[in-house]
C-alpha cells in the first residue's frame, strides 16, 4: 500500500514537472497576485424625467368632448376626447382647436380625481387652440420659463390621455423648430418632435426636462395626412400658444390685422431686375382691390421694405408684424418704387373670412 502511494506521488510529481517545461506560462500565472474585482457601486445616478413628469402631470387635464343625441336633445354621449393645460390659477385651460370645436359639453377630468364641467372661452382655428375655463380652487398650473428657447435635440415629454387610457407620458426630443406651411392647419411654425403622439393626446403638453411648457400637443403627422409614419409629431410652442390665449381671454376670438397684400420674397436676382440696391424686402404681385393696402396706393412690383419702422425680411415676416396690429390703427409702410423710396400710410383692416 506504501508502495503504491509513493508510486502515485511521484508519478504525479513527474507529470506537473514536465508541464511547467512545457508550458511556462503556467509559472508567471501562478506568482500572479490574484485579481481583486471592483466593488460594485450601489448609488450610481440614473437618467429618470420623473422630476419633470411630478411636476407638470398635474396640470395636464382630460378632456371630453360630449354632443346632444340627434333623436334625443336631453341624452348627451361622449362624442371625442383630448387633453388640456391649466395654464392659470384662475382657471383657464388651453386645449386644440378640434378637440372641442363641434362639442355642445366640455367635461374637465383632473388629476386628483374631480370632474367639472368647462366653459368655451374662445377658439381660433388658424392655430388649432381653444381656451376653456373651470371654476375651482386649488388648481395646479403648468410651470413655464419665459427664458427657455426649444432648439433641435432639446428632450422633451408629451403628456396626455392616449386612447382614454389613462394619463401617459412618451419621450422623444425636438426634431425641427419653425416647420411651417403644414396644409392641416395653416400658416403658424410647429415645433417637431419624435415622442409619440396618439389620439387622445391632442391639446396635451410637450415640456422640457424640468417641466416647463415647451408647446401644446396637436398632432402625429399620420394623423394629420393619412400617411403611415412613425416618429413625426407637432406641438404649437408655448409663446404662439400663451399670445393667442391672451387673445381669447380678451375678446373672445383672434382678432388680425390685414393689408390685402400678394406678394414674393425677394432675393439678390430680382433685386437687381427691379434696380434696389438691398436685398431685403417682399414684392407686390397683387392686392385685395377694395383691401388697405389697395385704398393707400399700393401698386404691383412695389418693394415692401419697412412697416412701423420694422425692417421687412420675407413674407412671413410681413404677416407676422400685420397680425398682430389692431385693425384701425395707422402704420407709415416704407416701400421703393422704380428705385425709390416711398412712404404710404394705411389703415390696418380686420382679417376677412378669418378662422
Amino acid at each position: 500500500m506504501l508502495a503504491f502511494l509513493a508510486r502515485s506521488t511521484l508519478l504525479g510529481v513527474i507529470t506537473a514537472t514536465a508541464l511547467l517545461l512545457i508550458f511556462p506560462d503556467l509559472r508567471t500565472q501562478m506568482l500572479d497576485t490574484p485579481q481583486v474585482l471592483a466593488p460594485v457601486e450601489v448609488n450610481q445616478t440614473q437618467v429618470s424625467f420623473n422630476y419633470a413628469v411630478r411636476r407638470a402631470s398635474p396640470a395636464v387635464v382630460n378632456i371630453y368632448n360630449r354632443r346632444y343625441n340627434a333623436e334625443d336633445r336631453l341624452q348627451l354621449s361622449t362624442q371625442g376626447l383630448g387633453s388640456g393645460v391649466i395654464m392659470s390659477d384662475k382657471g383657464y385651460i388651453v386645449t386644440n382647436y378640434h378637440v372641442v370645436a363641434e362639442a355642445d359639453q366640455v367635461i374637465v377630468a383632473l388629476q386628483d380625481g374631480r370632474i367639472l364641467t368647462a366653459q368655451l372661452i374662445g377658439k381660433d382655428q388658424r392655430t388649432d387652440l381653444a381656451v376653456l375655463k373651470i371654476q375651482a380652487e386649488n388648481l395646479p398650473v403648468i410651470p413655464t420659463s419665459p427664458d427657455y428657447r426649444p432648439a433641435v435635440g432639446d428632450v422633451v415629454l408629451a403628456i396626455g390621455n392616449p386612447y382614454n387610457l389613462g394619463q401617459t407620458t412618451t419621450y422623444g426630443i425636438i426634431s425641427a423648430t419653425g416647420r411651417s406651411g403644414m396644409s392641416f392647419y395653416g400658416r403658424q411654425d410647429f415645433l417637431q418632435t419624435d415622442a409619440a403622439i396618439n389620439e387622445g393626446n391632442s391639446g396635451g403638453a410637450l415640456v422640457n426636462t424640468r417641466g416647463e411648457l415647451v408647446g401644446i400637443n396637436t398632432a402625429s403627422f399620420q394623423q394629420a395626412t393619412d400617411i403611415e409614419t412613425y416618429g413625426i409629431s407637432f406641438a404649437i410652442p408655448y409663446e404662439l400658444t400663451r399670445k393667442i390665449m391672451d387673445k381669447l381671454i380678451a375678446d373672445g376670438r383672434v382678432i388680425r390685422g390685414y393689408i390685402g397684400l400678394e406678394a414674393r420674397d425677394i432675393n439678390p436676382v430680382m433685386a437687381r431686375l427691379y434696380d434696389a440696391e438691398q436685398i431685403s424686402g417682399i414684392i407686390v404681385m397683387g392686392m385685395d382691390p377694395n383691401g388697405p393696402a389697395a385704398k393707400a396706393g399700393f401698386k404691383v412690383q412695389d418693394i415692401l421694405i419697412e412697416i412701423d419702422g420694422k425692417r421687412v425680411t420675407d413674407r412671413r415676416n410681413v404677416l407676422d408684424i400685420v397680425t398682430e396690429l389692431r385693425p384701425g390703427t395707422e402704420v407709415v409702410m416704407k416701400v421703393l418704387r422704380n428705385g425709390q423710396p416711398t412712404d404710404l400710410t394705411v389703415q390696418i383692416g380686420d382679417e376677412p373670412n378669418g378662422y
